[in-house]
């Protein structure tokens, strides 16, 4: 039995909506008796950008049950929803009320995803009667110590280096002291295209039906957030711990032992191909990244997976999320500023809404819409890519990404976007810019079959926004990436246009620039 709300707690702890595990940090020594949970759904958390209906709905409810989950476990809540009329809209202004009516001793919250949310509870405690502890996040496999040890012994930052010591460390896919299966990354196995007969049938991730109060979250939603992007008709998301563990299983079973082969590949009209869909409920913590990883390697043991689908798999998770996540730490908040490209526009409008004659941004922003969800390669090489060529300014592309993608959290988007896509940080988390033409995508999806462009042409009614604005993204850039070796070939190449061709170039870059960024959103 749960005790009155006024009741004084020993500790207050604050769970938000990306901790959604009882096992954290913040529930170490919790006294059922003692202490209590608080939960909030504030305002200003999901307004101070325009949220995707489908992301708000997957955090409001995850967390709805979860509260429910806790307490059922004995746990004291105080849950404030975002209707309640005494909810006064924010983390400082909820944090103190509470802390207010509960007089802790000491208010207790896991590390926050967002440097800003941890800026925001640090300053309330400004104004708080009792202590403020932030402890570790034990969510993830390796500490941020251990990454600052990790980048303090080099000069450069680089993934596979960091990988393949945390693939030791942890004694991951590690035969002694080899690799299994005698490589470190199987990556050149794992970009395969589909054929001209498509794909076939592939079964989708595991739909999870809305119960009650999920479709409670779903009203409010469509009633406070009505001119969010995206729809809500086709909300299918696990939103509990049990059903994040069911989406592991299908995607073991049903999808894993093809992932590798794949991963790079695009279809029309198929938002999921191989792809797990699990990101969300990893950066939720309702899924923790060792049940995944062991699952993975367990089917490769089994025989049921190869190994360059589940190397593929691990790296995902062991590799890059814990790479990022260190570099977001690390170098924050500066880091949220870096632009060392000059891009100076605005994100365009159809960026939001898919309205353009782009087939491949099209398909990309319209599976966006529907299920608030692309894979990495339609991050990587289609939305991130067009808005790199364009010169889109780096922050508006993360604002954008945290707009519009249901599992996107500051420190995982923020490196993903400002550092892998948009090389905004001079090369701390990518070597070099993931610069390429529309032939990239062409080689990789059905895309441009059905489309008024053609990917091989840069100049000409007909010719590829991507292809126009490749050119002039080497020609804009040079002086600034002369020194980068890796991309000695791609200014080779266009070294052999001569200054005709590249003034066509330009004039057309010029003019796509204006015409695209004619209507923004934000």
């Amino acid at each position: 039995m749960t005790r009155a709300f006024e009741d004084k707690a020993r500790h207050l702890v604050l769970v938000l909506g990306d901790q959604l595990n009882a096992e954290t940090a913040a529930f170490q020594d919790f006294d059922k008796e003692a202490d209590a949970v608080l939960m909030l759904e504030v305002a200003k958390e999901a307004s101070y950008i325009p949220q995707h209906k489908i992301r708000l709905a997957l955090f409001f409810s995850g967390m709805r049950h979860f509260c429910q989950a806790i307490r059922d476990k004995g746990y004291t809540v105080h849950y404030v929803p975002l209707e309640d009329a005494n909810n006064r809209g924010s983390f400082a202004e909820e944090i103190g009320r509470w802390c207010h009516k509960t007089r802790p001793d000491k208010l207790i919250v896991t590390k926050p995803g967002d440097h800003r949310v941890e800026a925001a509870i640090v300053k309330a405690e400004r104004s708080l009667d009792c202590k403020l502890e932030i402890r570790a996040d034990r969510h993830f496999i390796g500490t941020l110590e251990d990454f600052d040890e990790f980048a303090d012994a080099r000069k450069t930052l680089i993934l596979e280096t960091f990988y393949r010591r945390m693939r030791r460390r942890h004694d991951i896919l590690m035969d002694g002291d080899k690799p299994v299966g005698g490589e470190w990354n199987f990556d050149k196995d794992n970009r395969e295209s589909f054929g001209a007969d498509g794909p076939g049938d592939i079964k989708a991730p595991r739909s999870f039906q809305t119960d009650d109060t999920t479709n409670e979250v779903i009203e409010m939603v469509e009633e406070h957030f009505s001119d969010s992007p995206g729809r809500l008709d086709a909300f299918d998301y696990p939103v509990a711990r049990s059903q994040a563990r069911a989406a592991l299983r299908d995607f073991i079973e049903h999808r894993l032992p093809n992932f590798g082969t794949y991963q790079d590949a695009m279809v029309t009209d198929q938002p999921y191909l191989y792809h797990s869909r699990l990101s969300c409920v990893l950066n939720l913590h309702l899924l923790d990244p060792r049940e995944a990883i062991d699952a993975a390697i367990a089917a490769y043991e089994a025989g049921d997976a190869p190994i360059n689908a589940v190397e593929g798999f691990v790296r995902q998770i062991l590799g890059w999320r814990e790479f990022v996540r260190g570099v977001y730490w690390r170098e924050m908040p500066d880091y949220a500023d870096l632009n060392a490209l000059d891009a100076d526009l605005p994100m365009p409008a159809f960026m939001w809404t898919g309205e353009t004659e782009m087939n491949c941004v099209k398909q990309s922003v319209g599976q966006l819409i529907d299920h608030a969800y692309a894979h990495h390669i339609q991050r990587l090489m289609v939305l991130g890519l067009f808005a790199l060529l364009l010169g889109v300014r780096p922050y508006d592309v993360h604002r954008w990404h945290m707009s519009m993608y249901a599992d996107a959290i500051d420190w995982v988007s923020l490196p993903n976007v400002l550092g892998m896509s948009q090389y905004a940080d001079g090369g701390l988390v990518g070597s070099k810019p993931y610069a390429a033409s529309g032939n990239y995508i062409n080689k990789m999806s059905d895309y441009c079959a059905d489309c008024r462009y053609n990917p091989k042409n840069a100049t000409g009614e007909e010719a590829c926004p991507f292809t126009t604005l490749y050119w002039d993204f080497l020609s804009r850039n040079r002086q600034r990436l002369r020194g980068n070796r890796r991309m000695g070939l791609q200014f080779n190449n266009l070294d052999r246009k001569d200054d005709s061709e590249r003034r066509a170039i330009r004039n057309r870059a010029d003019s796509l620039k204006s015409d695209l960024t004619a209507d923004t959103y934000l």
